[in-house]
């Protein structure tokens, strides 16, 4: 049998969505958690002029925080992990993506330096 794969569709109103492949019309037994906790009020709807399922669920209020929070989203039949959210937020991350764009800033400036002295070289 092949293997249940999600694909996420989009994100809104706090909801989660995503289609649900390679089950047939057997409904798929899917868990999500957030740090270990299940996430309740999962929605699996079948749709059977497209062939697969409609799983959505809400974004817990608790996952809402500061830093990076992940919900992992399993195959329950299989015990395996299918997909993931994640969710960053707050002033934490700000300044990790600040230091991370001047670390890329200065390996761009050495790139730079050394293509300009590679191209003075070869001429």
């Amino acid at each position: 049998m092949t293997a249940v794969q999600l694909t996420k569709t989009k994100i809104s109103q706090g909801v989660w969505q995503g289609i649900v492949t390679n089950t047939g019309d057997t409904k798929p037994e899917i868990e999500v958690t957030h740090q270990k906790e299940a996430v309740e009020g999962i929605s699996i709807t079948h749709n059977a002029d497209a062939g697969h399922w409609v799983l959505a669920f809400p974004i817990p209020a608790n996952a809402i925080a500061e830093g990076v929070q992940t919900l992992i989203i399993c195959d329950k039949a299989a015990n395996e992990k299918i997909g993931h959210v994640t969710l960053m937020a707050g002033e934490v991350l700000g300044d990790d993506i600040r230091a991370e764009m001047d670390l890329l800033r200065a390996e761009l400036d050495m790139l730079k330096r050394a293509f300009r002295r590679h191209c003075l070289e070869t001429m």
